[in-house]
């Protein structure tokens, strides 16, 4: 994955086919322009490819994994960061018709020619930086118009509606991750968000598709791999920080995440020179 001149902008690419990798993505749209890639969340797959694009409204931890790459015709792909800001100028301009909110916070849609067109001109701008400042603004404006319109419009809109179901998420979704590794209570994180511990129990599963506890332990374990991996953290250590007192309970969750334990994990990965997370 590699960031470009042009702020939340990134391209992906992949030669061969990859293994599932949990990794923790972040509110943006990815379109694919060859190859294809399937992401998980718990049970639920996704598959999208250069007809099709993933939409992820809330930080959430998938699974993804490149089906169809090679080096004659690697895996390529788009990733533009969505900006509530914008959603929410844009929605001041053209209100979206009641109703149609959705539930999960990851959605696939059909790619359209408008949307195609937008992010190949968005590209195009890494060869003309000098002109990148003043057209990628506008460029990414119109994407996140073509968003809004789209099928994915349900999805798309609570991201900047300040009060809607998706913002209490996003708000306990925020508390957790600066508070990974401290216990909580559903009663506490429901005060912390205004909400009642059945609402936020209910509207939280139905974006994440896991409860606030599951949540923290995904975030707890991708951030003892990231420890382990960029900071040369052992196992043990690794697992203290992130709020677990019990190796042995450390161990046997990151095993069912990651399906190996985590110095051994920790030790492939630094010899194929993986990344903790790849988006």
């Amino acid at each position: 994955m590699f960031d470009t001149a042009v702020p939340g902008m990134a391209l992906i690419r992949q030669g061969q086919p990859t293994e599932r990798i949990p990794v923790l993505h972040q509110p943006a749209v990815c379109i694919i322009a060859q190859g294809a890639k399937v992401v998980m969340l718990g049970e639920e797959t996704y598959r999208y490819d250069a007809a099709s694009h993933l939409v992820v409204s809330v930080d959430l931890p998938l699974t993804g994994q490149v089906t169809e790459a090679s080096t004659e015709r690697p895996y390529l792909c788009l990733r533009i960061d969505l900006e509530p800001a914008v959603l929410i100028d844009l929605m001041a301009a053209r209100p979206p018709a009641p109703g149609g909110e959705g539930s999960r916070g990851v959605h696939l849609s059909r790619t359209t020619p408008e949307l195609a067109d937008a992010a190949v001109r968005m590209v195009r701008l890494l060869d003309n930086p000098g002109h990148a400042a003043v057209l990628a603004p506008l460029i990414r404006r119109e994407i996140h118009y073509w968003l809004l319109t789209g099928d994915q419009a349900g999805v798309v809109r609570q991201i900047g509606a300040p009060d809607s179901r998706l913002s209490h998420v996003t708000r306990a979704i925020a508390w957790i991750r600066d508070n990974y590794d401290r216990p909580f209570s559903i009663e506490a994180l429901a005060r912390e968000v205004g909400m009642s511990p059945s609402a936020l129990h209910q509207h939280f599963k139905a974006v994440t598709a896991m409860s606030p506890l599951q949540y923290q332990k995904q975030i707890r374990l991708q951030e003892a791999r990231r420890l382990m991996l960029s900071e040369a953290c052992d196992a043990q250590g690794a697992g203290f920080q992130v709020g677990y007192d019990s190796p042995s309970q450390f161990s046997r969750e990151y095993v069912r995440l990651f399906g190996a334990p985590p110095a051994r994990d920790a030790a492939r990965l630094r010899v194929e020179g993986m990344p903790a997370a790849v988006v």
